[in-house]
């Protein structure tokens, strides 16, 4: 499932967007975010296959040095352990996943590179000889390796996040994240499930599934009260000095606390400061957290924000 961290990270940079433009078409940029999201869902799958095709370049080398002119005795016999992983074997055959690569029209089949790349990273690793070199194919210690290639291999490479980074605008910041979700996918995958299981949905429930577009639409329907409310919450500040940016993490995290009763303000808190460490100045953290504990003062003494939390206390 897509995390709520990068839902507002999907939501910030599309405020960021609506207001940089200027055109005031919030369906245009509703639609945007849907993309957005959308756009990074597709990663899910494409991430996935991209293990499936190291499988199959190992499969590729094996038969190529069969064919050697001068073929060693371990070319004609080779150790096929990885090539034969029961794990990508499924995800082979997956029909959600082939479904949706041949939807979205994405292949690595342009990128040779990184695909040689991955697999010789992977193979002068120590994890991997000692997989290969076990007596005894299983099950476990191919999950085992797969979980290895993504999480030491894949999510290490520098070019596997410039070639995302060509290739998408939406993939960005949320490369990590979508390895998260394969990794999940891994620990999930059991001996017996077919070619018809389940893989991750796109949201995990409908409050997910609602909640960018609720957190946008408020966001920008509130704008100009939560600048006003910014500005009072910081009046040693000139409002037009303060960086463009924290004042949009302000206003959506103001719209969060304010719209999401169910969303504890430490959670919120800390989402917002996450944010503003990775996107903003190195300062912007700190004064985050200390104008949202102003907002949520003012906001407490307005009565208009009351959590889930504080209802059953």
């Amino acid at each position: 499932m897509i995390s709520r961290r990068i839902l507002r990270i999907k939501v910030l940079q599309t405020i960021y967007s609506y207001y940089q433009n200027g055109d005031g078409d919030i369906a245009k940029y509703e639609k945007e975010l849907d993309f957005s999201i959308g756009r990074s869902y597709s990663l899910y799958f494409f991430l996935m296959q991209l293990g499936v095709d190291i499988c199959d370049y190992a499969a590729t080398r094996i038969e190529n040095n069969k064919q050697k002119l001068l073929a060693t005795q371990s070319d004609l016999n080779p150790n096929t352990k990885f090539a034969d992983n029961k794990l990508f074997a499924q995800w082979r055959e997956n029909t959600t996943l082939q479904k949706q690569m041949t939807a979205s029209k994405l292949s690595w089949n342009k990128y040779p590179e990184l695909i040689k790349r991955l697999y010789n990273d992977l193979v002068q690793s120590q994890e991997y000889i000692s997989y290969m070199e076990a007596p005894k194919a299983s099950y476990e210690a191919d999950k085992k390796i797969a979980e290895y290639l993504y999480s030491q291999v894949i999510c290490e490479c520098d070019l596997l996040y410039q070639t995302l980074e060509e290739m998408s605008i939406y993939w960005t910041d949320s490369a990590e994240f979508i390895i998260g979700m394969v990794l999940r996918t891994i620990e999930r995958y059991r001996i017996g499930y077919s070619s018809e299981y389940a893989l991750m949905p796109m949201y995990k429930n409908e409050e997910d599934a609602a909640f960018a577009r609720r957190l946008f639409d408020k966001t920008v329907a509130s704008s100009e009260e939560y600048r006003k409310l910014i500005q009072e919450c910081t009046t040693n500040w000139d409002i037009e000095r303060i960086a463009f940016l924290d004042i949009l993490i302000l206003q959506t995290a103001t719209a969060e606390i304010e719209c999401f009763p169910e969303i504890p303000l430490k959670v919120t808190f800390n989402e917002y400061i996450e944010l503003a460490k990775n996107y903003s100045t190195s300062r912007s953290c700190t004064f985050i957290n200390g104008v949202l504990d102003k907002i949520t003062q003012v906001l407490r003494e307005q009565k208009r924000i009351m959590k889930v939390a504080e209802n059953n206390a």
